[in-house]
């Protein structure tokens, strides 16, 4: 094993999958809006990394395999479900909607929210709530009432969490 590189133990797949499974499946489901299909899916995943002894590098890495391969999983299963509808009712039924052009859209999207929202969690509590309201398009008046704070405490939130949000996340520009 390389130097940095770590096995993952019984305990620390068990932990691993107690954090990320939950998440993972709201992850799959916004692909296949099936929560039975989403659940085998992340199982699957998880199965694989187990039998398969993968090795990652570190908490980040591991955290981006587990979304990518369940990303894959899941157009996987979105193409293989697309050919079957093809040729049982061929190619002129299919919806525009489930082209892969649109699938790769969604996935981008997917995957731009889940960056984000990790950002986002890096804030402190108040900021990170200001922000989540922000992006529910709350006005400021708004936010300081659902939080009892005041508006100039909403905009300070505002300009500290957008500041440190623009340095987490400048590599999407």
């Amino acid at each position: 094993m390389r130097e940095g590189k770590k096995e993952l133990t019984l305990k620390d797949y068990n932990t691993l999958f107690k954090s990320l499974y939950p998440q993972l499946c709201v992850f799959a489901y916004k692909y296949l809006d099936n929560l039975e299909t989403s659940k085998d899916i992340v199982q699957e995943v998880f199965i694989k990394v187990w039998e398969d002894k993968t090795v990652f590098q570190d908490e980040n890495h591991t955290t981006g395999y587990f979304y990518k391969a369940v990303k894959n999983k899941c157009l996987n299963h979105l193409k293989s479900k697309r050919h079957q509808l093809t040729e049982r009712y061929g190619q002129e039924n299919m919806e525009t909607h489930e082209t892969e052009e649109f699938l790769m859209s969604e996935a981008v999207v997917l995957e731009t929210t889940v960056i984000i929202e990790n950002a986002i969690r890096t804030l402190p509590d108040k900021a990170a709530q200001v922000i989540r309201l922000s992006i529910k398009d709350y006005t400021n008046d708004e936010i300081a009432k659902t939080l009892s704070i005041s508006v100039n405490t909403v905009k300070d939130h505002k300009k500290v969490a957008y500041r440190k949000l623009r340095k987490l996340l400048g590599f999407l520009r």
